[in-house]
Order: structure tokens, then C-alpha cells, then sequence
């Protein structure tokens, strides 16, 4: 699922309010990591992640890896946080609505 111009935009905007629910750090993404932030974007599909200085990797880095592993979108990554989304399979969250272009 690749997002538009104008989805990167709206979810950029919803993640500025949000507080890192992860974080990386020393033993960088472990797969009890892995299985936590699945659990977190199965109950908020959008969520923000920051990686601590004794990390290994860069945002970046910790961005692709998680999304490839949780099958997310890397929304932005600025400094050392950054944003991932994916569509939620449960009935009970309130999902995000996308525009379309």
C-alpha cells in the first residue's frame, strides 16, 4: 500500500500530537519490540516511535526495518523520531480515513 502526496500529509498532521508509544534503544529491534509495536498499531494504526542514543541505528534506518517487519508505511522521520502507519484489522479502533486524491 503506497500513500499519496496528500496522505502523507493528513497523517503527518494527526502524528504531531502524538508522544512516542516505542522506543529504540541499545539492543535495537528485538523481536520483543517487533511483537509490541505490532500490538500498538493494531489498537492505533498510526504511531510514533523515537530511537534513544544508544542505539546502533538511525531513525531511519529503525523506520524501514520496523515497517518492513510489521508490513507498515513509513510516514516521516525527522530527527531521531519517527512515524509509522498501518491499517488495523480490528472492528473495535477507531480507524484513520484516508483522503483520496
Amino acid at each position: 500500500m503506497a500513500l499519496t502526496k496528500k496522505q502523507i500529509k493528513q497523517l503527518r498532521a494527526l502524528a504531531n500530537t502524538l508522544s512516542p508509544l516505542l522506543y529504540v534503544g541499545k539492543n535495537d529491534i528485538t523481536d520483543a519490540a517487533v511483537k509490541q509495536a505490532d500490538e500498538t498499531m493494531q489498537h492505533h494504526e498510526l504511531m510514533k516511535c523515537a530511537v534513544q542514543d544508544g542505539s546502533g541505528l538511525s531513525a531511519k534506518e529503525a523506520a524501514d526495518a520496523l515497517a518492513e517487519k510489521l508490513g507498515a508505511e513509513v510516514v516521516q522521520v525527522i530527527g531521531n523520531r519517527f512515524v509509522l502507519f498501518r491499517v488495523s484489522t480490528l472492528d473495535n479502533v477507531e480507524h484513520i480515513v484516508l483522503v483520496r486524491e
